[in-house]
């Protein structure tokens, strides 16, 4: 097993493992529960992880993390209220109208 990175909460934490799971790399979330003893400790070292459980698949796990941070940003302007969206939302966050297709 090795660690592949420390995430902010632990609802991060299991989407990430859950997402490495789906693309077929096993991993876990450890120190799940540690925050509730953060001030004994260092908030730091209180802060879930996410490991991968093969240490061969270490590589393309980092590689796929990486590319999923790399995904590129959408900003688009909706045709009924002119508001201008930005991010991955499929709808105006003002009207409700959906988002043109390409």
């Amino acid at each position: 097993m090795k660690r592949l990175l420390q995430a902010p909460n632990l609802a991060l934490a299991t989407l990430w493992a859950d997402q490495l799971g789906g693309a077929g790399i096993g991993a876990s979330v450890q120190r799940a529960y540690a925050s509730g003893i953060a001030g004994e400790i260092p908030p730091d070292q209180s802060l879930p992880e996410v490991w991968v459980n093969d240490d061969a698949q270490f590589a393309r796990a980092e590689a796929l993390f990486a590319e999923w941070r790399a995904l590129p940003s959408v900003t688009w302007a909706c045709a009924a209220c002119h508001e201008i969206v930005e991010g991955p939302f499929e709808q105006c966050w003002n009207c409700g109208a959906l988002r043109p297709r390409a």
